[in-house]
């Protein structure tokens, strides 16, 4: 497939409020990402504006989980932005830390809660898209495809990732560089082709990130 195939006719079928709706996410998620980078609290008001428009697009699109892990970013954005907020001496910027091995044991519990609770989302799909009636509705998880597999996965991977940040350790940049990769392939596949460019540049960012952070540690 050449390019035009991958990332234009895909939105040929897409109305100007659609497109315009995934530009303005993705402009205020690359903000978002940057404010992090820099240790500003302004991750979390630009991530708020991204996370909650993303909510209404990937529930359009089907990605069931993706969309359970933007609506979880926009409410643990309001977590972190309290304890950002309580952590900065200028209410801006904030000091970061490796994690513990209770951080590490937290993480792996919501690794797997994660994996489980999404797993289960999809099995009720078709009665979730049958708007709850189980008129010709047979529950299970026969209808995934790779790129939905590959969701519930990226939805566990982003949701420690979200929180290790919220929890200001350096660690979480690892966890959005391994979800960002995974998530190239899966939206071009599902026809968000912008958002598409969106993870690549947040794979891009995320590498910065994490050298920065560690540069910041130890210079302090």
């Amino acid at each position: 497939m050449n390019f035009q195939d991958l990332f234009l006719r895909p939105y040929e079928s897409y109305s100007a409020f659609q497109i315009f709706l995934e530009a303005v996410a993705t402009f205020f998620g690359i903000a978002s990402v940057y404010f992090s980078i820099k240790k500003n609290i302004w991750v979390y008001p630009t991530g708020i504006v991204s996370t909650a428009l993303y909510v209404y697009i990937l529930f359009n699109f089907g990605l069931l989980g993706d969309m359970m892990i933007n609506f979880y970013y926009t409410v643990m954005s309001v977590y972190g932005w309290i304890l950002w907020a309580r952590s900065s001496e200028d209410h801006i910027h904030v000091e970061v830390s490796w994690a513990k091995t209770k951080d590490w044991l937290i993480a792996g519990i919501l690794l797997v809660v994660s994996l489980v609770l999404v797993t289960v989302v999809y099995y009720y799909k078709p009665l979730i898209d049958n708007h709850f009636s189980m008129e010709h509705v047979n529950l299970g998880l026969y209808h995934l495809d790779w790129a939905n597999w590959l969701d519930i996965l990226t939805t566990s991977i982003f949701l420690v990732g979200m929180w290790l940040m919220a929890k200001r350790k350096i660690e979480n940049w690892i966890f959005w560089i391994i979800g960002d990769i995974i998530c190239i392939p899966m939206m071009i596949y599902k026809g968000l082709g912008i958002t598409s460019v969106q993870y690549l540049v947040f794979t891009i960012m995320a590498f910065i990130g994490y050298f920065e952070w560690k540069k910041n540690l130890k210079t302090n």
